[in-house]
């Protein structure tokens, strides 16, 4: 390998509420399920989710800031702290098809209420930790677990339900973006506590933030409540059960395109936000640089939500989505390829945010268009194991190659090169077969397209 880089290398519609048993009749008739839509009912359940959603990956996507110390502190390798992580995102994706699954039978706010409380038992576990076993514990099974409750899937899952078709991209892009505020300020707070009361007290703080989603689940929950809106015309029937679900995901060729694609934008993602503080301390930059890399892209992932959830609602989605795919790859390419600066850096994360969390209301989008409501979340979580896999490839890859070569130069090279292939796929199967498809054969369903939202 050349290493001239840098001069640092080294479902239907519900019609009563589910508590109306055999008896309901003989008494007062229980109130019907508020419609999705209607603004009194959306507006705290869009609140609630939003700020679910800004803690839960604003406070995950900071714990990179404290690789450095952490290493220092108790003994562990780079290699074995971006293991945890990696383990983090293997059992997010992992168990989000199982979270999306047991909400359609259980409802969402027990799902995601449980999934907050995991999350401040992480970050307790993480800021006691001794040693590599406590790092994995807290910092990957815990808040890893807690991810497939209180994500972006769910979250936006929720969001979904919420709004009428013609409004639900926007709406979609507006929770993504809420998501986005969490680590404009997790970051930059997580680095000064860090600086001021050690890493463990950093730690301690944002399990302090952490134990706010709690009231914020607890809100967002109230879409239990909401009956599903009816099916488009000439969509067909929803799935009856999570297999038949599945299988119908799995047969359709514009989901898996996209879902294998995605593997790639998760590799990318979690690759800087675990290993760019890392790669900055390792350039001599200020320690400072790096939480202020991660809140810009925190920032301008507001925007980018913004408008993609806009155009998602205008525009073909999935050929939306291979667009970002190929200009992250370029940005991270320029940016990789010579020595950073305090400028350059910054200016790289702003664009790299703007292409961040777009990809969300993408795919939630997509993914209601092609199979509905009902099992939109697991749907999606069957996509988001693909994710993951990517995730712990960008966050143990990116750490195993560099404990092995003593340098980022070949982890960003693969970053680059597959994501201009999956960008490139990605942008040629839509074009060729949008995700509505032609009329199913005899016995199968056509894949729905909801109306969109101009």
């Amino acid at each position: 390998m050349t290493r001239g880089v840098p001069s640092c290398a080294l479902a239907p519609p519900v019609s009563a509420p589910p508590s109306a048993g055999p008896g309901a009749a003989s008494g007062p008739r229980a109130a019907p399920p508020a419609s999705p839509g209607a603004p009194r009912a959306a507006l705290p359940i869009l609140v609630g989710a939003a700020l679910m959603v800004s803690l839960a990956m604003g406070l995950r996507q900071s714990l990179g800031l404290f690789m450095p110390p952490i290493t220092r502190d108790i003994g562990v390798t780079v290699a074995q702290f971006t293991f945890a992580v990696a383990v983090q995102n293997l059992a997010w994706g992992v168990l989000q098809p199982f979270a999306g699954a047991l909400a359609v039978r259980v409802g969402f706010r027990p799902i995601m209420t449980a999934g907050a409380l995991l999350y401040v038992a992480g970050m307790l576990a993480l800021a006691t930790a001794q040693g590599v076993a406590g790092v994995v514990v807290g910092a990957g099974v815990l808040i890893g677990a807690s991810m497939a409750c209180n994500g972006t899937a769910m979250a936006l899952a929720v969001a979904s339900r919420s709004v009428t078709p013609a409004r639900r991209s926007l709406v979609l892009g507006i929770v993504s973006a809420a998501g986005s505020l969490g680590t404009m300020f997790a970051a930059p707070l997580g680095q000064v506590l860090s600086s001021h009361v050690g890493w463990r007290g950093g730690v301690l703080g944002f399990a302090l933030l952490a134990a706010a989603m709690l009231p914020a689940a607890w809100i967002a929950g109230r879409t239990d409540a909401t009956a599903l809106p009816p099916r488009p015309p000439g969509a067909g029937a929803e799935a009856a059960g999570p297999g038949q679900a599945l299988a119908q995901a799995l047969r359709h060729a514009p989901f898996v395109v996209m879902a294998l694609a995605y593997f790639v934008c998760g590799m990318q993602l979690i690759f800087l936000t675990t290993h760019l503080p890392a790669y900055l301390d390792l350039c001599g930059m200020d320690p400072m640089l790096g939480a202020q890399a991660l809140g810009v892209i925190g920032a301008f992932n507001v925007l980018g939500s913004l408008f993609f959830g806009w155009a998602g609602g205008r525009w073909n989605k999935l050929v939306l989505l291979g667009g970002i795919y190929a200009s992250r790859s370029v940005v991270l390419a320029v940016y990789f390829v010579q020595p950073p600066t305090p400028g350059g850096t910054l200016l790289f994360a702003a664009v790299m945010g703007f292409l961040w969390l777009g990809v969300g209301p993408l795919v939630a989008g997509a993914v209601a268009e092609m199979f509905g409501l009902r099992w939109q979340a697991m749907i999606q979580g069957l996509a988001f194991v693909s994710h993951q896999l990517g995730s712990f490839a960008g966050a143990f890859g990116g750490g195993w190659l560099f404990d092995a070569l003593g340098s980022y130069e070949l982890a960003w090279r693969i970053g680059v090169g597959l994501g201009l292939a999956a960008g490139a796929v990605q942008i040629a199967t839509a074009l060729a077969r949008p995700p509505g498809g032609p009329r199913a054969r005899a016995g199968v369903p056509r894949i729905a397209t909801a109306p969109r939202g101009d």
